[in-house]
């Protein structure tokens, strides 16, 4: 009989916690992808722009605080894939602390290699590098077909849409980071987003919805998923013009840099050049329905002993050119 998991790990991306680490966080996250030093200097200043810090440290602890409130006696630790604490160091206090099985909930809800296959094989790093007795580590699937999220997902719609009185109905635009064609082509990045989108919409009875992208990096002779946020922004200002719209940023679970700089400063700014009024919609964060989902899929994988896992082999890394 397996060993009952007696831990769980929330596995987020990270982040920098100072000016100082800015630069070498981005080059952690880069190396090896041929990122030109001024993109990444340029990126830097996003960064800088909040005193050289992420938000998504501080969502993130909260997210853990209260998972470990719902979830008391079972143990509950954190690691970041490219900032401390680093997988290798959170699992290496895990085994000190006698932990043998524990399940891993990795901070994005959708299946794709850069928000599931590249958790699962950080994860594998991490337990090689510390060798026999490494606690064995489950990953909990992507859930944003779970009904915990979409019923958060609908809540932070109807909070942000309360703080509105248009005149005619807000245009709704559901975001989630872009990723290139090829990637897509191997995962169900695209059919997850569509799916979810549409049952938030129904359930918040919205008329007018469109799902969009944003955040692409890299060469601009490789496709990547479209329509971008800001080109979305300027079809609605021709098509009704002085228009509301609230993006909802429903592809990420935390409202971390690419949310705050990409929407907050980038699309505001743009949306006021344009005459329309915008509001943002909050990740799910902290949500208390958010924190039960979580603790329904920690009780779903221990009554069966063993989560819903991904298939081996999914959502492989796309080629790069």
């Amino acid at each position: 009989m397996s060993v009952p998991y007696d831990a769980l790990l929330v596995v987020s991306f990270g982040g920098p916690s100072g000016p100082g680490e800015v630069m070498p966080f981005l080059e952690r996250v880069t190396r090896g992808r041929g990122v030109p030093r001024e993109r990444l200097e340029a990126v830097a200043t996003h960064y800088h722009h909040f005193g050289g810090t992420s938000p998504i440290h501080a969502r993130t602890r909260e997210l853990v605080d209260a998972l470990r409130e719902a979830l008391a006696p079972l143990p509950v630790y954190l690691a970041n894939r490219y900032s401390p604490p680093e997988l290798e160091d959170t699992l290496r206090a895990m085994q000190a602390d006698g932990v043998r099985r524990a399940l891993a909930l990795a901070t994005s809800a959708l299946s794709s290699y850069s928000g599931c296959r590249a958790y699962l094989d950080d994860i594998a790093r991490a337990r090689a590098a510390l060798g026999e007795g490494a606690p064995e580590v489950h990953k909990i699937r992507p859930f944003s077909a779970h009904p915990g999220y979409i019923e958060t997902c609908a809540q932070r719609l109807r909070d942000a849409l309360a703080t509105l009185r248009p005149s005619r109905p807000a245009h709704v635009l559901f975001s989630a980071h872009s990723i290139p064609l090829a990637m897509a082509a191997g995962c169900a990045y695209e059919a997850e987003l569509s799916a979810l989108a549409e049952r938030v919409a129904a359930a918040v009875d919205v008329p007018r919805s469109r799902l969009v992208y944003q955040s692409r990096s890299g060469p601009p002779q490789v496709p990547w998923l479209e329509p971008d946020v800001l080109d979305a922004l300027r079809a609605i200002a021709a098509e009704d013009p002085g228009a509301t719209v609230v993006i909802a940023p429903f592809g990420f679970v935390a409202d971390h840099m690419e949310v705050v700089w990409d929407l907050d400063v980038e699309a505001r700014g743009e949306a006021d050049r344009l005459g329309l009024t915008l509001v943002r919609a909050e990740a799910a964060n902290a949500h208390p329905r958010f924190v039960e989902m979580v603790r329904e899929l920690v009780e779903e994988a221990m009554a069966r002993d063993r989560p819903d896992e991904c298939a081996p082999g999914c959502c492989p890394a796309p080629r790069r050119p």
